[in-house]
């Protein structure tokens, strides 16, 4: 009972104390006045991957290197350039890991096909090792007394002696 509520107090203030915990805000603070900026800025944040993250876009990120990034597509943006040219830019600098969703090519070809093809592979080996112990069991021989011993393991089991 102790822990449960040293536990719970615990998790009170990680709500109540902004920046720890689940209360912290997982978004960059937005720098424009420009809403239609910001709102571009956004969108593009989200098809970015932040690079020193696991998992997340520089629109959720807080890293130096997300907010460096998102602060280059607002300058980007607010100097005129299009999606378009500011995701060609990235992936020029960075590679095609700076996308979220990196395109459908040859570097990129395990990524999208890998999955699907250890799948199959798994599913091969399992039809195999199902269609070998069949085969194995098909060629067991059991004497009748080896029967006779199984059911009456079976009956005393069930209950039917």
């Amino acid at each position: 009972m102790k822990y449960l509520s040293i536990l719970l107090t615990g998790l009170l203030f990680s709500f109540a104390i902004p920046g720890s915990g689940f209360a912290q805000n997982n978004t960059a603070p937005t720098v424009s006045d420009n809403p239609v900026l910001e709102k571009k800025v956004l969108e593009l944040a989200n098809e970015l991957r932040c690079l020193v993250c696991q998992n997340q876009t520089i629109a959720e990120s807080n890293a130096d290197l997300a907010v460096d990034l998102k602060n280059q597509v607002r300058q980007q943006l607010s100097e005129g350039r299009s999606k378009q040219e500011i995701l060609k830019y990235m992936t020029e600098r960075y590679g095609d890991f700076v996308l979220y969703k990196p395109p459908f090519n040859a570097s990129t070809l395990m990524l999208w096909v890998g999955p699907f093809l250890l799948m199959l592979l798994g599913l091969i080996l399992l039809v195999r090792q199902i269609k070998q112990r069949k085969q194995e069991l098909s060629q067991e021989t059991f004497s009748a007394e080896d029967i006779e011993r199984a059911r009456q393991l079976l009956d005393r089991k069930l209950g039917n002696q």
